[in-house]
């Protein structure tokens, strides 16, 4: 009974929505559990027929199935997008997501490396061999650029745009942003371009790709976790570090020097402002110089 409703919300999530595959998926895994819910529960409905109460009782399942307050919240979002669809569609007259409640969620706040840590890290690049030019050029990119792991490993020739200091980026949900990028950023992709990459042996497909491994196929999102794991290491820096924890330092340093939120969500290609917001964990010290610079009642 349900297998026509989920192939109809895939098909809206991905030609009215344009989602990628990956968010798609995930939409619809949220989907799948409610429907395993009702199967367990033998509760013989159909969308039209599901009430509040059940949507609740199906939280509390989740929740004591030990599901987080994070995890139960993202599912609940994916059940009220699947209502919004028949809501659409006219499957459903009435909403019982409308006043579902979902847990309340600690935003737990990621680790932040300072500028002196950063440069910590690249420096323990050997750029004698050919793969430290290449790390150092895409380590000073991820951090110049805010960049999500995926979207420096796709990131092509052809959306290098050097010689007005941008790059074009390809984000979640084939999303474009234009983003600056800095010097040093700048010169490494160059120095690696003329000396390194253009020695390899390009294997078919990858031709305008940017950062490409020995054997001149695009690097993995595995490969630059392990290279920045092993520079941390040597750095003997003891914080959990990702490619991500470049793109959360590049937000913090931006927000912290006084760079407006909404420039930050457009650099870092965010939908909602209040995915940004994370990143306003300032210390107390710079809000109060922000306070006394810029509020009337500090003026006085």
């Amino acid at each position: 009974m349900w297998a026509s409703y989920k192939k109809g919300f895939k098909a809206y999530l991905q030609l009215e929505k344009s989602l990628s595959e990956n968010s798609t998926a995930a939409y619809l895994r949220d989907l799948d559990k409610l429907t395993q819910f009702i199967e367990i529960k033998n509760l013989q409905k159909n969308p039209a027929t599901i009430t509040l109460q059940d949507l609740q009782f199906f939280v509390q399942w989740i929740g004591e199935l030990g599901m987080t307050a994070s995890s139960q919240a993202r599912i609940i979002s994916g059940i009220r997008a699947f209502y919004k669809y028949c809501a659409i569609e006219d499957i459903v007259t009435d909403d019982p997501t409308a006043l579902l409640e979902a847990p309340k969620t600690r935003r737990s706040l990621p680790d932040v490396l300072s500028f002196t840590e950063i440069d910590r890290i690249i420096d323990q690049l050997d750029l004698s061999k050919p793969e430290g030019t290449r790390n150092k050029a895409m380590l000073e990119t991820l951090y110049s650029c805010g960049l999500r792991v995926s979207e420096a490993v796709n990131l092509r020739i052809s959306q290098l745009y050097l010689d007005v200091g941008f790059i074009r980026v390809l984000g979640k949900g084939d999303k474009e942003r234009l983003v600056p990028i800095g010097s040093a950023a700048i010169k490494y992709i160059n120095i690696y371009r003329e000396n390194i990459r253009t020695h390899l042996n390009i294997k078919p497909g990858n031709e305008d790709i940017l950062f490409l491994n020995k054997r001149g196929q695009k690097l993995s999102r595995v490969m630059i976790f392990l290279i920045i794991k092993d520079l941390v290491r040597k750095a003997g820096i003891e914080k959990t570090v990702s490619p991500h924890t470049f793109r959360h330092s590049f937000a913090t340093h931006l927000i912290e020097g006084g760079a407006h939120l909404r420039a930050v969500q457009e650099m870092l290609g965010h939908e909602s402002i209040t995915t940004t917001e994370i990143y306003t964990h300032l210390d107390k010290e710079f809000l109060r110089k922000t306070l006394e610079q810029f509020h009337p009642s500090f003026q006085k």
